[in-house]
């Protein structure tokens, strides 16, 4: 040992000493707080309006007893109790009944995604670009930075649930409004709390941010499908089996149960407890679980561009291919119910007859297939973005360094970002358009909601478009891609309800697809699409050969 080591050695036994395991948590909430200071708010904001907004239409479409009453039958059916939550809410079907029976559910998966996306944005994350391992070669404690991040999910959740309580107990939605609307908004934290500390697990067993975020969100989906099954059979049990299904049983506006949150808070602490001890058996940057070893020989794909980008998004294709049937199975198995579960609804009568379409079915499929599109939307942004990430992370210099060229490389991942769009409308479409067949028997509407999804398949490719323009010119707001599916949605679900100008709607490429299969095909629009679209892929590719690489 060196003399100079020898003098080192005390004073830095001395530091570690004195450093407890959570030393530097509070510095870390401060300085996570500032990162997500945009990030969180429009978070919040999304679904505390969101929900509001839900609330309020409500009362418009269902202003009478008989109104709520004409849904009962609809609500009442498997396809209804899966979509929405379990049957004793219908016992009084309140607005506030409405909003926890048809919402609750919903809000509560985005509550719990919202919180993972915190969890591994601040632990796993920085791990595997590198800046975990230069904050704690400070003073810092083992333990800080998992617990700040849960600080902040805890803040996150909270600032949630009294957005929602302050905001739905301002509104009379029935009896006893603000201790319902508490409950509400409490069930929400409940919700984000659970999936906040299902993360600090399986960040501690992956190397990889998507992974661990992956598994997280498929604890999200086991959740809801446990539920969905259980209040679809009459099978509690299958329903208590799920954190989704002890925040519905809050029953707020009903019964008012508080009891089913400490059932939460319990879960929630043993899965944040349970990531603290699992992080004590792992080195900083690695993963408990052992990576796989590949093949000894890589497939030829793999040495082309578009084979590797496929490798690198092919689970995440795959997840949101699974979702987006079963998704589109939902909507379409309530298709051969449409007419009467909206007959006696002003309000969606009149956006459906603006929409068209010769039956109610029609038109209630015309606008399924926007949520279905917007949907998928949201992989062709994360895909198309994918090569802002490999960049920022120092994944793309080495690569570009070699022959490949820029064109190459990041047209890859925008090929598999529009091919990927398409392929998802497909199965939308084919999941819909089975079960629509299902329950109406209609055969004839298999092919017809395949043609409605993939009719949008060019506002897709617009969409990536958009995104490889920001990314190859304006690499620093690339994130802004996500107005686009936000906006789309906007206009193009809530805008027939709410009676958005027309204008509005043509702001964004999905406003100008036909809506089938309730409006008639119309070929035009659609080839100004593609064209705007391939004009944009090329401009955002030119944009990216003439800038410089830049890493974080």
């Amino acid at each position: 040992m060196s003399a100079a080591t020898a003098t080192r050695t005390p004073s830095a036994a001395h530091a570690s000493a004195g450093m407890g395991t959570l030393t530097g948590t509070r510095a870390l909430v401060a300085f996570n707080l500032r990162r997500d200071r945009v990030r969180l708010p429009a978070w919040i904001l999304a679904l505390a309006l969101g929900t509001l907004s839900t609330a309020g239409q409500f009362r418009t479409l269902y202003a009478t007893p008989e109104d709520r009453a004409s849904v009962l039958g609809t609500m009442d059916s498997p396809a209804g109790l899966a979509m929405t939550g379990p049957r004793h809410y219908l016992a009084d079907y309140t607005f506030g009944s409405m909003l926890g029976h048809q919402m609750l559910g919903f809000t509560a998966v985005l509550a719990g995604l919202m919180s993972v996306l915190v969890i591994t944005r601040h632990t796993r994350d920085e791990e595997e670009t590198g800046r975990a391992e230069l904050v704690r070669s400070t003073v810092v404690g083992r333990h800080a930075p998992l617990a700040a991040a849960l600080c902040v999910a805890v803040v996150a959740d909270l600032a949630l649930a009294l957005l929602l309580a302050a905001g739905l107990g301002a509104m009379d939605l029935a009896p006893g409004g603000p201790t319902g609307a508490l409950l509400y908004g409490l069930a929400h934290a409940a919700a984000g709390l659970v999936f906040a500390g299902v993360a600090a697990i399986t960040t501690q067993l992956t190397a990889h941010t998507r992974g661990a975020s992956g598994m997280a969100l498929a604890a999200i989906g086991v959740a809801y499908a446990l539920r969905a099954a259980g209040d679809a059979g009459g099978d509690d049990v299958l329903s208590w089996l799920s954190p989704i299904g002890w925040v519905q049983r809050t029953y707020p506006y009903v019964d008012n149960r508080w009891w089913p949150l400490l059932l939460c808070v319990a879960l929630a602490v043993l899965g944040a407890g349970a990531g603290f001890l699992l992080s004590t058996r792992r080195d900083v940057g690695a993963g408990l679980r052992a990576p796989r070893p590949g093949s000894p020989r890589a497939s030829g794909a793999l040495v082309r561009p578009v084979g590797f980008a496929l490798r690198l998004h092919r689970s995440l294709l795959a997840g949101f291919g699974a979702g987006l049937f079963l998704m589109g199975a939902m909507y379409g198995a309530i298709l051969g119910e449409a007419d009467a579960m909206l007959q006696n609804i002003d309000g969606l009568q009149e956006a459906l007859r603006r929409t068209g379409g010769a039956s109610t079915a029609e038109s209630f499929a015309s606008m399924i297939m926007v949520i279905l599109a917007v949907a998928a939307s949201v992989h062709v942004v994360t895909a198309a973005l994918r090569p802002r990430s490999e960049e920022n992370a120092g994944r793309a210099e080495p690569l570009l360094a070699t022959g490949l060229s820029r064109a190459r490389w990041a047209g890859s991942h925008l090929a598999v970002a529009l091919a990927g769009g398409t392929a998802l409308l497909l199965l939308a479409g084919l999941g819909s358009g089975l079960a629509g067949a299902a329950s109406t028997g209609d055969s004839g509407l298999v092919l017809s909601l395949v043609g409605a999804a993939l009719a949008y398949a060019p506002a897709l490719w617009v969409t990536a478009g958009i995104a490889a323009v920001l990314f190859g010119w304006l690499p620093g707001a690339a994130h802004a891609a996500w107005a686009v599916p936000v906006y789309a949605f906007v206009t193009g679900y809530l805008g027939p309800l709410l009676r958005f100008p027309a204008w509005m709607s043509d702001l964004s490429p999905f406003g100008h697809v036909p809506r089938l299969p309730a409006s008639p095909m119309s070929w035009t629009p659609l080839a100004v699409l593609t064209v705007v679209a391939a004009a944009l892929v090329l401009l955002g590719l030119e944009g990216f050969r003439r800038r410089d690489l830049q890493t974080k």
